[in-house]
């Protein structure tokens, strides 16, 4: 007799009917999990030129992660614009007319088009400043920008230090973003925003090699003074405590400055182990106590020149 009721042969006459499915009816179903997980209006071309959607605009493993990264990252920042633009002054001779972000090392702008795409595309004002030094990627992020119709997306061949001063970016900017820039660049942005009265900070930074260099070029001398600097007696911590000790001293800056800081974690981005975000909102109230532990810190762990040249305290950002 045949197993026609058996659960094996359920399982064969499913087999054969998921095989009598059309390739058209495969191919909306396929276009239908990627409608569920898109926002409205979100560009497909872009998406395909960021490879998060394949050149058929549909999504695989790879990519479906890629797309959630995304949307992690953007729900932090998006809650600061959000933020930002309910509390634009509305009279004075210093209000800036859009609401900005500057993203620093912006690269291929992957931070900027996202943001553009998702927030202020659908808006009537808003300006996004990518700032990169590599020319041929300034030059390829003004071509797709032009090609999606993206207006108010600027791209500036400058370092992350020359644009603080350049007259090709408003005296104020809004919010200041740097994704994974390397080394000192995170510093440079912060110095930026500082310098350009910015209300708020995004900030996952990348390789940390300055403090690193520091601790190591005095390791003798502060074995001979200080149990703590077992901590970096081996290059190994020497690099992870330069890294942990720099974006403390970082947090305790902004606070210093007038900022109130949370720190979290930014899980998975890019598949890489430097996933701390820094996320910093201007209230005016500066920490003096903040200022006090970066000297403390400086002269504990021998990084007195690291904090003579990042972290001077600056007592005007009103």
């Amino acid at each position: 007799m045949k197993p026609s009721g058996t659960t094996a042969g359920k399982a064969v006459r499913a087999g054969k009917a998921a095989q009598t499915v059309s390739p058209g009816g495969r191919q909306a179903a396929r276009d239908q999990q990627v409608a569920e997980l898109l926002r409205p209006g979100q560009s497909i071309a872009l998406l395909q030129h960021l490879h998060i959607l394949t050149r058929e605009g549909q999504l695989n493993q790879d990519s479906r992660r890629k797309l959630k990264q995304v949307y992690h990252l953007y729900q932090f920042i998006e809650t600061l614009l959000r933020e930002l633009a309910q509390s634009r002054p509305v009279a004075g001779a210093d209000v800036v007319p859009d609401l900005s972000v500057a993203d620093h090392g912006a690269g291929k702008s992957y931070l900027g088009f996202i943001l553009y795409d998702l927030f202020f595309k659908h808006l009537d004002s808003g300006q996004v400043y990518g700032i990169e030094s590599r020319s041929d990627l300034v030059d390829k992020s003004r071509a797709l920008a032009a090609q999606l119709g993206f207006t108010r997306m600027h791209f500036l061949d400058l370092t992350v230090a020359e644009s603080a001063h350049s007259a090709l970016l408003p005296p104020r900017i809004d919010l200041v973003s740097a994704l994974h820039a390397c080394d000192s660049a995170t510093d440079d942005a912060i110095a930026f925003g500082l310098a350009k009265q910015a209300r708020a900070f995004a900030l996952v930074p990348c390789c940390q090699a300055e403090a690193a260099r520091h601790l190591g070029s005095n390791k003798a001398l502060m074995l001979s003074r200080t149990p703590l600097a077992e901590l970096w007696r081996h290059p190994l911590h020497t690099r992870e405590l330069g890294s942990q000790i720099t974006n403390v001293l970082r947090c305790l800056y902004l606070e210093a400055n007038g900022y109130q800081v949370t720190v979290t974690e930014l899980v998975g981005w890019e598949h890489s182990m430097k996933n701390e975000l820094i996320l910093a909102r201007y209230t005016g109230q500066k920490k003096h106590a903040a200022a006090q532990r970066i000297q403390e810190i400086g002269a504990q762990f021998g990084l007195k020149a690291l904090v003579d040249t990042r972290f001077t305290w600056r007592a005007e950002n009103s």
